[in-house]
């Protein structure tokens, strides 16, 4: 990916608000931070609305936070007919019926222990990492858990803003 212009940013750069709030949207749930992003518009460069996003997303709240979590569903699960989710999650697709299992229960555990979905960058992950991971985490303080969430929903931002800015067509 070049950090420089692309015609998929000039198109988002020029696109009417109302059209590029819904595909920040489709990037991250968060209210908040899709208006940071809209806000500061037009964009230079690819790696200028990376840093926007960077930005906006270690000034989200805690509330944000909770808003951007609720548009991923658990690891495992993927949005039926959502090809972003399924796409991601893809190092779960080929899992045992047992890893699934286990998924489920670790996700329902995580869940119960810090009150939204397990979040991670599953892009590229197996089935068997994202479960090393969810093992890992649950330990954790809220706190700690917080930033790390807050990392990966980067993570995920940056990935989803390259599949926008790199789209031929809306």
């Amino acid at each position: 990916m070049t950090s420089g212009s692309t015609p998929g940013l000039a198109r988002f750069n020029t696109s009417q608000d109302s059209a590029a709030l819904a595909a920040l949207h489709e990037v991250c749930a968060s209210s908040a931070w899709g208006s940071k992003l809209l806000a500061q518009r037009p964009y230079a460069t690819v790696e200028a609305l990376f840093d926007a996003g960077d930005a906006a997303m270690a000034e989200l709240t805690a509330e944000d936070l909770a808003e951007a979590m609720a548009g991923h569903p658990p690891i495992g699960r993927p949005k039926p007919g959502d090809p972003t989710s399924s796409r991601e999650q893809s190092g779960m697709s080929g899992a045992s019926e047992e890893l699934k299992a286990e998924m489920l229960e670790l996700n329902l555990s995580y869940q119960d222990r810090f009150g939204h979905v397990f979040l991670i960058c599953a892009t590229g992950r197996t089935g068997e990492q994202m479960r090393d991971a969810v093992r890992e985490r649950i330990g954790n303080s809220p706190e700690k858990e917080r930033e790390i969430v807050r990392a990966e929903l980067g993570k995920i931002n940056r990935i989803r803003l390259s599949r926008l800015v790199e789209e031929e067509s809306a």
